[in-house]
């Protein structure tokens, strides 16, 4: 688990942009209106300052820039593009309200406020509330079942489930523990975990009531092989005729905090079918990790 101050860090980046956002959206709407309102009245309004929103905003980039390592004045005026004094006043601003701390010779720091407001949004960002528009939109796109779940001990734990629209029957139910080797969404909760790890959890669930027929030694290649693609498959593993598709949830940090994955009878799931889908998959579940707060990395150019 994180520490406390790393998941405040993490969530307050998301928490400051959706309400730097949100003021950007309330005053395009505004303005829209005032328009409209001239338009009607056949005169022309007067503009208005939005010197108000744009120093919330401001102020909301200084606390960004804090978290994101910068500490000194000359620093955050610098990242800002302000002047020294501007940058001087939100900051001191922010201190005063607890936002950020500031010590002599080691600079400016989060504050309390912004610990207790990042707790709160990290609160708030309940997976399944986040992933459930889109896992109804993949489960319209693809008339399939769509499952959501997350790592608990050594099985998955199945936390929503969207039946989809074919005639398949899938088992699985909300809150029940599943394996995680024989099913695609255990196996996407692991793709971050080194080969000692992965051995474990093979190995653990050894002689329990499920008859598994995929070697360790295959069992690790597969592995390896989905860790590079950034999805796994169930083919038949877990199910007698039902295969699956499955990919990672990431939020802020990076770790694969849960999974989903697209399920249905083998014969709608043949192997062009899913290398198709996983496309489908990877996207939805990175929409969701978007939302979590995760950014995907940046990709490196090619050397000319």
């Amino acid at each position: 688990m994180l520490h406390l101050a790393d998941a405040m860090l993490c969530s307050f980046g998301h928490l400051t942009k959706v309400a730097a956002a949100n003021i950007m959206k309330a005053k395009s709407l505004s303005s829209t209106g005032r328009s409209k309102s001239s338009k009607s009245k056949g005169k022309t309004a007067p503009a208005k300052s939005w010197v108000g929103s744009q120093t919330l905003v401001r102020g909301l980039d200084v606390l960004e820039a804090v978290a994101s390592g910068v500490n000194s004045l000359a620093e955050l005026a610098a990242a800002l593009r302000l002047n020294r004094s501007t940058a001087h006043r939100l900051a001191a601003t922010l201190v005063e309200r607890r936002y950020l701390t500031f010590v002599p010779r080691s600079g400016y720091g989060l504050g309390p406020k912004s610990l207790e407001l990042g707790y709160q949004a990290r609160v708030q960002l309940n997976i399944p509330r986040v992933a459930r528009d889109h896992l109804e939109k993949l489960a319209a796109q693809t008339g399939d079942t769509v499952h959501l779940g997350v790592l608990d001990g050594t099985r998955a734990l199945y936390l929503d489930k969207i039946p989809g629209s074919r005639r398949v029957e899938i088992s699985s139910r909300v809150g029940e523990l599943q394996p995680l080797r024989s099913t695609g969404l255990g196996k996407a909760l692991l793709l971050d975990e080194d080969e000692t790890h992965l051995r474990d959890f093979y190995r653990c669930e050894k002689g329990g009531e499920q008859r598994y027929g995929v070697s360790e030694s295959t069992w690790m290649r597969r592995m390896r092989d989905y860790a590079k693609r950034g999805y796994t498959f169930d083919l038949e593993e877990n199910e007698d005729r039902i295969r699956c598709v499955a990919a990672p949830v990431r939020d802020a940090t990076g770790k694969i905090k849960a999974a989903i994955s697209v399920s249905s009878a083998a014969q709608y799931m043949n192997d062009a079918r899913m290398e198709a889908l996983a496309g489908d998959v990877r996207w939805a579940a990175e929409q969701i990790s978007r939302e979590l707060g995760w950014e995907a990395p940046a990709r490196k150019s090619k050397a000319a």
